[in-house]
C-alpha cells in the first residue's frame, strides 16, 4: 500500500503530465495557427504583388499608347504643315506666273468669259468694265458693242486696275463690283484645288 507521500507524488506527476501534454497541444495549435497565418498572409503578399504588377503593366501600356498617339499626332502635324507650306509655294508660283496667260493664242476668249461672268454677277443694266491696261487694249469699241448687244446690258469702260490680270465689273456708283481677275479667281478656287493639286504633286492621277 502506497504512502501518502508516493501517493502525492504521483499525483503531482499525473498533473504535470497532463499540463505538459496541455501546452505541448496549445503550442502546436499556436504553431498551426501561426503558419496559416503566415500562408495566408504570404497568399496576400502575393495577390496583392500580382496586382501591383497588373496595374504597373497596364499603366505602362497607357502611357505607350498615348506616346504613340502623340508621335502619330506630331508626325501627322508635321506632314500636313509641309503640305501646306508646299501648297502655299505652288499657288504662290502659280500667282506670280497668272500675268503670262495674256500672252496666250485664246487669250481674247478668255477675256470675253471674264466679262460675261463678271457682268452676270453684278446684275445691273449699266456696267462698268474695269482691266490692267494689256487687257484693256482689247476692249475696243467693237468688242464692248458686241457682248453689250449678247449680255443685254450696256458695257462702258473704266479706269485700268493698278494690279491683277483680266477684269472688274461694277456698277456706275461703285457700290457693286465683282473681281473677276485671274488671281481673284484663284483666290476664290485656292481651297477646293489644294487636294487635287497635292495629288498631282503626289504623282496621283485626279
Amino acid at each position: 500500500m502506497r504512502s501518502v507521500d508516493e501517493s502525492m507524488k504521483a499525483l503531482a506527476r499525473a498533473v504535470w503530465s497532463e499540463a505538459r501534454a496541455e501546452a505541448e497541444r496549445i503550442l502546436a495549435d499556436a504553431k498551426a495557427k501561426a503558419e496559416a497565418i503566415q500562408q495566408e498572409a504570404q497568399k496576400q503578399a502575393a495577390a496583392e504583388r500580382e496586382e501591383i504588377l497588373k496595374h504597373a503593366r497596364q499603366e505602362a501600356e497607357h502611357i505607350r499608347s498615348q506616346a504613340i498617339a502623340a508621335a502619330q499626332l506630331q508626325a501627322r502635324t508635321l506632314q500636313l504643315e509641309r503640305r501646306e507650306k508646299l501648297l502655299n509655294k505652288v499657288f504662290e508660283a502659280a500667282r506670280e506666273r497668272l500675268p503670262s496667260v495674256r500672252q496666250w493664242t485664246d487669250y481674247d476668249q478668255i477675256v470675253r468669259q471674264l466679262i460675261r461672268e463678271a457682268v452676270a454677277h453684278v446684275g445691273t443694266d449699266v456696267v462698268l468694265l474695269r482691266a490692267d491696261e494689256k487687257t484693256q487694249e482689247l476692249l475696243t469699241d467693237d468688242l464692248l458693242a458686241e457682248l453689250s448687244q449678247e449680255l443685254g446690258v450696256q458695257l462702258q469702260l473704266g479706269e485700268p486696275l493698278a494690279q491683277g490680270t483680266g477684269v472688274m465689273a461694277e456698277t456706275v456708283d461703285g457700290r457693286r463690283q465683282y473681281d473677276n481677275t485671274l488671281e481673284a479667281r484663284l483666290s476664290r478656287r485656292q481651297d477646293a484645288l489644294r487636294a487635287p493639286v497635292y495629288r498631282i504633286l503626289r504623282g496621283e492621277s485626279l
